[in-house]
């Protein structure tokens, strides 16, 4: 996953190389394409991955659902920084006042 890419962005270019290579013979198991992804994440990922792999069976975890529950994660994460930008100005406003 690059720096700046939300987790749609690399879904669309990891199905994209997938399928590349489908087409020239080489496919992967459900399985291995849960890995990769989970291997592929930003270290801001890293508690959601732990916790998907110790609460799920990754063998019979479709790769759609693994995929909308790192959507889901990412809004949160989104909503939280946006959250702890507000607070801080607030403080800031406070400080100055």
């Amino acid at each position: 996953m690059h720096k700046d890419e939300t987790i749609a962005q690399m879904f669309t270019r990891f199905t994209i190389i997938i399928n590349s290579l489908n087409a020239l013979g080489k496919s992967f198991s459900n399985i291995d394409l849960v890995n990769k992804v989970l291997r592929s994440l930003p270290k801001a990922y890293l508690s959601k991955v732990v916790t998907i792999q110790e609460a799920r069976d990754l063998t019979k975890l479709p790769i759609e659902e693994l995929m909308g529950s790192l959507m889901t994660y990412e809004i949160l994460m989104k909503e939280s920084n946006e959250g702890d930008q507000k607070n801080n100005m607030c403080f800031m406003a406070i400080e100055n006042e």
